[in-house]
């Protein structure tokens, strides 16, 4: 069901400056509370006061406009299979899958997408898979990689800043998220709406990106300020987010909500096609996955771990679980809450 007219949902827009800058106490206090209050009631937040500067931003989307923009059989040639790294064609994936729900509109996704990430040969452990992490496939496009990893590096700079706010509104020691994410699989998933600019004449429903949650522990997201993202609120009902100016939005993963049992919620959302007035807009994203070790085993913290309690599982099970629904079509049979929510959101007179 679509429905954004609910006035009572929202999502908050915080200043991190604070925690950023090391102010005093009276402020960092009161951004983890901020924090807090919007991981329990939403599971998204806005956050202002990141520390990206727009040049870098800009860098990141000027990149992501000459790559996107070059021939479909060229970007195709980056493709990489069976890894989380390269190009992804348009309706190559159906994340709903990942959820184990079939789409709605039996469609796959119409976006195209490109990845890449912290390898294994990055870490000084010997030990470490590439098979859990991929190799970067970077395309010969002049300043692709210097504009992209220089927005990568900011981004995960932003997540570990925020872990460090988790830790203090959770209650648990300083070391805990970097025990689990100090050979973290981290991702920067750079997404365009592949949907040619114009006047549109819907012919069923079509979907952007699939209704899904996030893998991992957090996921820092650039987006335009173009409608299209939708998140699931608590009264079963689907609401437009567009993010204001200068801010990123954020959202918690699954390992998150595991991690506190559902008190921390890891929010249902997709992207509709980006179409205003009847005119597709063009809409682009790119979301960091700050995700954990791949050894870490999750489960559910001493005085979370209620009736809501999960399983413990590997960082790497839980993803590579994830990636079969999306990539191969092998519906999730794990994420049984998280199915039951997307369910509930289709029911008549929910």
């Amino acid at each position: 069901m679509d429905d954004s007219r609910d006035v009572d949902f929202d999502v908050p827009v915080i200043d991190i400056g604070a925690v950023v800058r090391g102010d005093d106490p009276t402020r960092l206090d009161a951004v983890v509370a901020a924090v807090d209050d919007a991981c329990r009631r939403v599971g998204f937040m806005q956050i202002r006061g990141h520390g990206i500067p727009d040049t870098v931003t800009h860098g990141l989307a000027d990149a992501m406009d000459t790559l996107f923009g070059l021939p479909l059989e060229v970007k195709r040639t980056w493709r990489v299979a069976g890894a989380n790294r390269g190009y992804s064609p348009p309706k190559s994936e159906s994340l709903s899958l990942s959820l184990g729900v079939a789409s709605a509109s039996g469609m796959n996704d119409f976006f195209e997408a490109y990845n890449v990430g912290v390898e294994a040969r990055s870490f000084p452990d010997p030990a470490l898979s590439e098979s859990d992490y991929g190799l970067n496939v970077w395309p010969e496009v002049e300043g692709f990689r210097s504009q992209v990893q220089t927005y990568f590096d900011e981004a995960a700079r932003v997540a570990r800043t925020l872990t460090a706010v988790f830790a203090a509104a959770l209650g648990v020691s300083e070391e805990f998220f970097p025990s689990i994410t100090d050979h973290s699989i981290d991702v920067l998933r750079m997404n365009n709406y592949a949907m040619p600019e114009g006047e549109l004449t819907l012919d069923g429903e079509l979907t952007g990106m699939g209704e899904h949650t996030d893998f991992g522990i957090v996921t820092v997201l650039w987006a335009d300020q173009v409608p299209g993202l939708q998140v699931l609120g608590s009264d079963h009902r689907w609401h437009d987010v567009t993010p204001v100016e200068g801010a990123l939005l954020v959202n918690l993963g699954d390992l998150t909500a595991r991690l506190t049992g559902d008190r921390w919620m890891s929010t249902l959302h997709r992207v509709k096609p980006p179409i205003v007035d009847g005119t597709v807009r063009r809409r682009r994203s790119a979301a960091f996955f700050h995700d954990g070790n791949p050894d870490a085993v999750i489960g559910t913290l001493p005085g979370f771990d209620d009736a809501a309690a999960y399983e413990p599982i590997t960082v790497r099970d839980h993803i590579a679980a994830k990636l079969a629904g999306s990539r191969e079509g092998t519906s999730n049979v794990r994420a049984v809450r998280e199915a039951e929510r997307v369910r509930a959101a289709a029911r008549p007179g929910d």
